[in-house]
């Protein structure tokens, strides 16, 4: 709901609400973000201020008290005595860049209008979502601004975006025009950001908010895995479940900038939106430049509400399409089965064994194009490699469907290889500065999406390759990040923009493909995370999470994009052991249970797997159909403990759940465990259990000579042998209680394995080893 009375503008949302009023000035003022209230009363919000304090501007001669720098704003802009960083910096023909954007009008409509500019965006219907655009005019120019609001009542979240008018005769130049402000009252607050590497995405790292300015950004050309453009501003004591918490997004996935400034008076500015480095864009009379739309949400509740608004958000008001309620197919990757050596023969027996095991889609990675035997070629040669695959992609899928499984493919059709027939026929259609080396990345070469006629090449192409075969499923990624910005299509005086324009058409390419192939699962992927951001799943409703598939750093990883990000958007592969990022050695077992709480896939040589761990398999898959539903859109918590890391799902009717327990390292002669879940109904009843699993006797060494009629070496056939036909039996877990029970008393679990000896009721929980416990509702 958003109103208007007497200057005072109130956006709400169910549980929150958003306070900004019209000085008579004709500036903005913020008043209030925060839990909802009623009767809200400007005159005793708004800033007082009768004396200019030293060394500071006033506004003018006539208001010369008002310092702009001492007040919540909406916007702000440089040259009028605001000294923190500016929501935009546009420079006339005059060579100025004062500018003092005033109210001029405003309007509130029900819906949302589609964004003219080629950028994606929310969307939501006039039931869903209401629209506040406020109309700025600049004092001294013929330069307008509006502000856009869109307030999602249901999901808490209010979104953001701007758009400069130019009404001048001139053409004026923009440096920098970010997507949001909010300047929040004195107060201590910390900034949560989300940074890493590749392999190592979304590291959690809080930083205190003090004098010094606190920056989130990138110009790596991309989102970035280097810091996600989600972040969070919060109390300092604020947790899992209390506490205020501020949260922010950008639908964007080009470089972006977000930064929290004190200022001398203690007011805390947050700023989100393009990121300024390397950006500037011409703006020409009766041109018009809109901002990314930028995410806002707030919950006293602490991290785990700030969660529920976001996944709730994401769900419901950035997926769109086909697969927007879809359970996500169990997915076989041929990636790390067999890298860049493949051929169809091979490739029809990894699938009749994924097929044997319950793995419902195929999916074909790199190498099956061109000479494409290395990262080195064939990038941008979108043609079948026949030795490899005699019969093509036609062919192949048809072999692969006539199993029962569904097929697809992985494409990077941003990249070239010098070595390429693409690149030699086109050598002006990459990214590159004219007379100069270039700085390549994974030995490959970036097109230029600046110019449209590469985009239309790329949308011919990929047409022809996802029309080429049974395809359902399309895993787009994308290998390096910028160097050298540089558009050979685009004038000089027009290089400022070409990171953005570049941004556009891939959206442009995007927007193309997904609207011709509806019925294609896409899922993005940038050497894992490196584009992992709402502008990516406005097209395709999942992403690949990393490019590290180890569960120990699975759980930082997947826990990180939790906190604003929805499991049912994050791709999770069970791999190998040791893994092929980390050498580490994990239990199968907690392999699967990571990957569970994201979209489950499998990314291993299915044929080296003996009878033993094919059977689990089979049991992994068949379970994780029956709970699919709770995993991939269920409501996600966090559950705080000292010793362990603890998940839980709850569907949406809170009948059924899911907790799973992380162990790191094991801790001698460890305490008892309790745990204590969330989101349950209190009233209800509940069956509480596990799964036992049995364990084998290598777990033990030698130790097993304290119980074995015969001795039997640690490591030898015989102690293989002995492991082939018996097991132990693993705990289990059974009870009957309340969610109230569950929530406020919680289970403590069996004994864990203290060196005295092992039965049924003593849970083996090694290093690296975890479990899921079930809940169902019974009558």
């Amino acid at each position: 709901m958003i109103r208007e009375e007497n200057g005072l503008f109130v956006l709400r949302t169910d549980h929150t609400q958003y306070l900004f009023y019209r000085r008579e000035t004709g500036h903005l003022e913020h008043l209030y973000y925060g839990d909802r209230y009623d009767g809200p009363s400007p005159e005793a919000m708004c800033e007082k201020q009768a004396f200019l304090p030293g060394s500071a501007i006033g506004y003018s001669p006539e208001i010369s008290a008002l310092n702009l720098e001492n007040l919540c704003l909406e916007m702000s802009a440089h040259g009028k005595g605001d000294l923190r960083e500016p929501f935009l910096v546009v420079t006339t023909a005059d060579g100025s860049r004062t500018r003092d954007f005033l109210y001029e009008s405003h309007e509130i409509t029900p819906g949302r209008d589609a964004d003219p500019s080629g950028l994606p965006g929310s969307y939501g219907t006039a039931d869903e979502v209401d629209t506040l655009a406020v109309i700025l005019k600049d004092a001294a120019s013929d330069l307008s601004l509006v502000l856009r609001y869109h307030v999602y009542a249901h999901c808490d979240v209010i979104t953001r975006s701007a758009e400069l008018v130019n009404g001048c005769t001139e053409p004026v130049r923009v440096s920098r025009f970010l997507s949001t402000q909010l300047d929040l009252p004195d107060g201590e607050y910390a900034m949560t950001t989300f940074t890493g590497a590749w392999a190592r995405e979304m590291h959690r790292d809080t930083q205190q908010i003090s004098g010094a300015k606190l920056v989130n950004s990138t110009v790596a050309g991309v989102s970035s895995n280097r810091c996600n453009p989600f972040f969070m501003i919060h109390g300092r004591d604020t947790g899992e479940t209390h506490g205020d918490c501020f949260a922010f997004n950008l639908v964007y996935s080009g470089n972006h900038y977000s930064v929290a400034e004190r200022n001398p008076y203690g007011k805390v500015r947050i700023l989100s939106g393009i990121n300024p480095e390397g950006f500037e864009w011409t703006l020409k009379p009766g041109e018009r430049f809109r901002s990314p739309e930028a995410i806002m949400a707030f919950s006293s509740s602490g991290f785990s509400g700030i969660s529920a608004a976001m996944h709730e958000f994401v769900r419901h008001h950035i997926v769109r399409g086909a697969w927007q309620w879809k359970e996500r197919p169990i997915l076989f990757n041929s990636w790390e089965a067999s890298y860049f050596d493949i051929h169809e023969s091979l490739l029809v027996r990894l699938a009749k064994k994924a097929k044997s095991l319950g793995i419902e889609l195929f999916v074909l990675d790199d190498g099956w194009f061109g000479k494409r035997d290395g990262d080195t070629s064939s990038l941008g040669d979108w043609v079948e490699n026949r030795k490899k695959l005699p019969a093509g992609l036609r062919g192949l899928s048809k072999k692969i469907t006539a199993l029962g499984l569904s097929f697809g493919i992985w494409v990077e059709p941003e990249m070239v290889n010098e070595d390429s027939d693409l690149y030699r026929s086109h050598p002006e259609w990459v990214v590159q500065v004219p007379g100069r080396p270039h700085s390549e990345g994974r030995n490959q070469r970036i097109l230029d999406l600046a110019n449209p006629e590469v985009q239309d090449f790329i949308i011919t192409t990929m047409r022809r390759v996802f029309s080429s075969g049974e395809i359902s499923y399309v895993k787009w990624d994308m290998n390096r990040v910028f160097s050298d910005w540089y558009s050979p299509h685009l004038a000089p005086e027009d290089q400022g923009g070409f990171l953005h324009r570049y941004v556009l058409g891939l959206y442009r390419v995007l927007e193309t493909l997904t609207g011709e192939f509806p019925h294609i699962l896409f899922e993005a992927c940038a050497s894992g995370g490196n584009r992992f951001d709402l502008g990516m799943l406005c097209y395709m409703p999942q992403i690949w999470a990393s490019d590290n598939t180890d569960a120990v750093s699975r759980l930082d990883i997947q826990e990180g994009y939790s906190y604003g990000y929805p499991p049912s958007v994050m791709g999770a592969h069970v791999s190998g052991s040791p893994n092929h990022q980390t050498l580490r050695r994990t239990p199968a077992e907690s392999r699967y249970h990571v990957a569970t709480f994201g979209l489950l896939g499998y990314e291993c040589n299915l044929l080296d797997f003996p009878a033993g761990r094919q059977d689990a398999i089979r049991n992994e898959t068949e379970r994780y159909k029956q709970w699919r539903s709770v995993f991939q859109f269920g409501a996600l918590y966090r559950i705080p403990h000292h010793r362990v890391r603890v998940w839980m799902t709850v569907s949406a009717d809170r009948k059924r759940a899911v907790m799973g327990i992380f162990q790191i390292l094991v801790q001698a002669n460890q305490p008892d465990l309790r745990i204590r879940g969330c989101g349950l109904d209190p009233a209800m009843r509940y069956r509480f259990y596990n799964i036992p699993a049995g364990v084998s006797i290598k777990e033990f060494g030698d130790l097993i000579n304290t119980q074995a009629p015969v001795h039997i070496r640690d490591g030898s056939l015989v102690q293989d042998l002995a492991a082939k036909f018996y097991k132990l039996s693993g705990e289990q877990e059974e009870y009957l209680l309340t969610g109230d029970q569950i929530m406020k008393g919680g289970i403590s679990l069996k004994q864990a394995f203290i060196g005295m000896g092992h039965t049924d009721e003593v849970r083996l929980f090694q290093d690296f080893a975890s479990r899921l416990y079930y809940m169902e509702a019974v009558e």
